[in-house]
């Protein structure tokens, strides 16, 4: 048995969700069982946010998508307009209107609510540069995830709510990031875990601590290519 083989087997049964967490995107696409489209534009979408390469890949799997799951591959191709557009990673004219339409036909679909609302804030926050109208839809995602256990999706709105908090003097704010950086990191997810480490960081006073999360963030960043985030360390 070769060492990726290996490696799969002790993910246990659904090792693509357990690789695309781990930030190990090739590994992920490998492990997909066949006909798994969903699967396939969710990864490739994930890759173009963290690393900014290859658009051409995922919008062909979102494009395959969109007959199975028309509302899934409009969240995956909201996804990818956003990240073109906050990333200015040669972004088009249509991909505001874009990424708002697939975010809010994603917040209608009792499946994906919770994330459609999350991401309507995150494009009121970061292309309307709305916090007003942010707050609320974090708020809302957070109360959808907890309902739901979807703990991922609770430490992206945390960490969104944190940064809300802090800016209007709150310092529970900080205890916001810290969760949600512990989140992710039992989560096992590796790139959201490097994210959450720079922003905690970057939160706290300068000190052991700050710098310990700074470096651990490189770290990662570099072992997985993280563009964005690298950029910003």
């Amino acid at each position: 048995m070769d060492p990726d083989t290996t490696y799969l087997v002790a993910l246990g049964p659904d090792p693509a969700r357990a690789l695309l967490r781990a930030g190990l995107w090739e590994h992920a696409l490998a492990a997909v069982p066949a006909g798994g489209l969903a699967w396939r534009a969710q990864i490739l979408a994930d890759r173009f946010w963290w690393q900014l390469a290859d658009p051409a890949g995922a919008e062909a799997a979102v494009a395959a998508l969109a007959a199975a799951d028309p509302v899934l591959a409009r969240l995956c191709a909201a996804q990818l307009a956003y990240t073109r557009v906050v990333f200015r990673a040669d972004p088009r004219p249509a991909d505001p209107d874009l990424a708002r339409d697939g975010f809010a036909a994603a917040s209608g679909d009792a499946r994906l609510a919770g994330w459609g609302t999350f991401w309507l804030g995150v494009l009121a926050d970061h292309v309307d540069h709305s916090p007003a109208a942010a707050v609320p839809r974090y708020t809302e995602a957070l109360d959808w995830a907890r309902e739901r256990g979807d703990l991922m999706l609770e430490s992206y709105a945390m960490r969104h709510l944190g940064d809300h908090a802090l800016e209007a003097g709150d310092a529970g704010g900080l205890d916001l990031l810290r969760r949600s950086y512990q989140l992710r990191a039992a989560l096992g997810a590796r790139p959201h875990t490097a994210a959450a480490a720079a922003t905690l960081a970057a939160a706290l006073p300068a000190g052991t601590e700050s710098g310990q999360l700074r470096e651990a963030a490189r770290i990662t960043a570099s072992e997985l290519r993280l563009t964005w985030l690298l950029g910003s360390l």
